[in-house]
């Protein structure tokens, strides 16, 4: 394995990797404003073929999200994601002053949870921290891969 990391990716990209590890297609306009929203991306390419991704949300001071870590299965826990979260951990880092300090939250899928905790992470409890809690809003009951792909973004009247 050849990889190299950039700090930039595609919305074509992004979508082509939540597609190859079965999650829907995101409309590129809500992707591009993700991806410009976010404090660091970090994106995995095999030569030119991108391989892998993550985000991280950050507020700034003492808040922060990993998110949409994502790595194409033939490159799924070969090091991949490990190497993107140490860089965004990293970065993190070098933000700190003294006495500071920052929270960094994942949502760890039930085949993760021994490579985060090498990584310093720990599980939450909900005597911690709460339980986790989403909800999704949408314009659309339900937006489809076939939808993206033929362009019909339209919204509820």
């Amino acid at each position: 394995m050849n990889i190299t990391y950039r700090n930039s990716i595609t919305s074509e990209e992004y979508n082509s990797i939540r597609s190859s590890v079965g999650f829907r297609q995101s409309h590129p306009e809500q992707v591009k404003a993700g991806l410009d929203g976010s404090a660091i991306i970090i994106s995995a390419y095999d030569h030119d073929k991108v391989v892998g991704m993550a985000r991280l949300i950050w507020d700034g001071g003492g808040v922060a999200l990993l998110d949409d870590i994502l790595v194409i299965p033939e490159y799924h826990l070969k090091g991949v994601e490990n190497e993107m979260i140490n860089r965004i951990l990293d970065f993190l880092k070098d933000k700190l002053k003294p006495g500071f300090g920052i929270q960094v939250d994942v949502k760890v899928w039930s085949n993760q949870e021994s490579m985060y905790e090498k990584l310093g992470f720990q599980e939450s409890t909900p005597q911690r921290r709460g339980v986790s809690m989403h909800t999704c809003l949408t314009s659309q009951i339900e937006l489809t891969d076939a939808m993206f792909k033929q362009g019909e973004f339209r919204t509820k009247e």
